[in-house]
């Protein structure tokens, strides 16, 4: 278990650093909270304890006291700097008294790596300061100076929430370096959508208004259908439970286009996304998404959504499975159309093209056999009959998550897994997109 003490510089009766609008302790209070959440949704065994989390008071002896009395594995510290209007740029401190050699010395090198490789900044350097927080820690203690609040560009960038995002990411990646910290897989990460537009103006917006609802969000940019979409995310979750409550916060400021875009685990976060499992999208979902890149394509959606729900399966990832093979069933690989072998089942090349089925529904359901074969070791329902012609030289149960698919449907294929689930993501932005076009004909 990794213990951070984090600890945002100033508060309450101490506003630090002041200029172009902006005091400092709300800004390092901001990066803070954004690095905790970050931390704690997004990566395995850490704790974090602030030494503040709302604009308080707090002492410098009660900050370090709290921190080695909690036995804190780090300290960070979050500063922003000050001076006479022309200083800019990044920097960091460890204490004064500490050898180049030192294990403190060595996570500084780290984190400062890490925090000006996305924080836009200047490069001031790698300092030390017999600062009371370095001093007086126990532990291996940093203190970093994002900006000048007095430099006009500086302010700017730390004006904007986006940007405090970035700084928040940079610290984390800094801390997953130095530590080692483990990653919760992507795959298993609910995600709190708070709006999606093709104006960044708009999405910026959005941002800005949350943020003055205490609702920490940041654009992140996605292509649908060949278009660009700006999505304001307001948190990743490993857990539903988190995501669904912060969903509630979204709502109730006001935003109730918010929706939850993530996948199936277990409460752990650590299970990957199921092979098994409820469906989400409908046939009409899947046959438009598809339908946006080739108009020409089957119309498959009822297949998969019966069939999956027979068999217990994620259909309508098993439909991403099948965009993703036939690339949106323009059968540009070695499988042709008459085939009706939406998963490449059998193909290894121009010389065998793998196994042809006399109808798409039969397609289908051989699809989804093949997948059944991988995802358990239970007999095959027997409801229709086995078509599957590879059903038996699978390893029975070798693949319950569409991860575990990697190296065994596609070889080497180390990513494939992980495409076809972003295949998927972007099957349901774009049916929440869809959904979001319609509302506002009907506003309109």
């Amino acid at each position: 278990m990794f213990k951070l003490y984090l600890d945002p510089g100033h508060g309450g009766n101490d506003p630090g650093a002041t200029g172009n609008g902006l005091k400092e302790k709300n800004v390092t209070l901001d990066i803070a909270l954004r690095i905790r959440d970050i931390l704690n949704n997004e990566y395995h065994n850490i704790e974090v304890n602030m030494s503040r989390t709302t604009d308080t008071f707090v002492s410098l002896d009660q900050r370090t006291n709290e921190a080695n009395s909690w036995n804190a594995d780090y300290f960070l510290s979050i500063h922003c700097n000050a001076f006479n209007g022309s200083a800019y740029g990044y920097e960091d401190y460890i204490y004064s008294g500490l050898s180049e050699t030192s294990q403190t010395a060595h996570y500084q090198t780290i984190m400062h790596h890490e925090i000006l490789d996305v924080n836009e900044l200047t490069d001031r350097g790698k300092k030390q300061a017999n600062f009371h927080v370095l001093r007086e820690s126990v532990m291996p203690a940093l203190l970093s100076e994002n900006g000048f609040i007095t430099n006009a560009d500086n302010a700017a960038k730390l004006a904007n929430s986006s940007y405090r995002q970035k700084i928040a990411r940079g610290h984390v990646n800094g801390l997953e370096r130095a530590f080692n910290l483990q990653k919760v897989s992507s795959a298993t990460l609910y995600k709190v959508i708070a709006g999606s537009f093709k104006k960044r103006q708009n999405a910026d917006e959005r941002v800005t208004y949350l943020d003055s609802k205490g609702i920490p969000s940041f654009i992140s940019e996605t292509t649908v259908s060949g278009d660009t979409w700006y999505r304001v995310q307001a948190g990743a979750f490993s857990k539903r439970s988190n995501a669904e409550q912060r969903l509630t916060e979204v709502k109730n400021a006001g935003i109730q286009d918010a929706y939850i875009l993530g996948y199936q685990g277990d409460e752990s976060g650590v299970s990957g996304y199921s092979i098994f499992g409820t469906m989400f999208l409908s046939p009409e979902q899947m046959d438009y998404f598809v339908r946006t890149v080739n108009p020409d394509a089957p119309t498959l959606g009822t297949y998969y959504l019966a069939f999956g729900r027979y068999y217990g399966l994620r259909g309508d990832v098993a439909f991403a499975q099948a965009v993703h093979e036939t690339n949106y069933f323009r059968f540009t690989g070695v499988v042709n159309e008459e085939q009706n072998n939406f998963a490449g089942i059998g193909a290894t090349g121009p010389d065998n093209p793998g196994a042809s089925f006399d109808t798409p529904r039969e397609g289908v359901l051989a699809h989804m056999q093949h997948l059944y074969a991988y995802a358990t070791k239970k007999p095959l329902l027997e409801k229709y009959q086995l078509i599957d012609p590879r059903f038996e030289l699978v390893q029975r149960g070798s693949a319950e998550k569409w991860e575990d698919l990697n190296g065994k449907w596609a070889v080497p294929g180390d990513q494939y897994g992980q495409m076809i689930l972003g295949l998927y993501e972007d099957m349901v932005n774009a049916s929440i997109i869809q959904l979001q076009n319609v509302l506002n004909q009907i506003k309109v």
